[in-house]
């Protein structure tokens, strides 16, 4: 992951999400596999991971909690299909700021899957 210094930077600071915006030229499953090995290359330790794209229109969710050294994070990936892997923002978010973030990315990739009972099951726990 091209960006994958930015991102361990962002995770120092005190905040408990840090929300990345990207492009990458990958698969929704090969891009979640990118971070969790950016993350655990850099000694973090995966506790939770989770990926949500739509078909539509090709961009995707991914979200991973993560432990080291008795801190937690929550790493929320926003990216979009693109030719190569090129970050576009990242921002550390509060918990409450984070999860309103996370709750509208998810209701804008599920809108159109909300009969899914997984995807039901998924949004109920959160």
């Amino acid at each position: 992951m091209e960006f994958k210094d930015e991102l361990i930077r962002s995770l120092e600071g005190e905040e408990l999400w840090t929300v990345i915006t990207f492009k990458t030229p990958h698969g929704p499953g090969k891009t979640l596999e990118k971070l969790v090995e950016a993350l655990e290359d850099a000694g973090w330790r995966i506790t939770f991971k989770a990926n949500w794209w739509t078909a539509d229109i090709p961009y995707g969710l991914v979200r991973i909690d993560a432990k080291k050294d008795g801190k937690e994070k929550i790493v929320l990936g926003k990216w979009i299909l693109g030719g190569k892997c090129e970050l576009i923002r990242i921002e550390n978010m509060d918990l409450i700021k984070g999860r309103d973030e996370f709750f509208r990315m998810v209701d804008s990739i599920t809108s159109t899957l909300i009969h899914d009972p997984v995807i039901r099951t998924m949004r109920e726990q959160y």
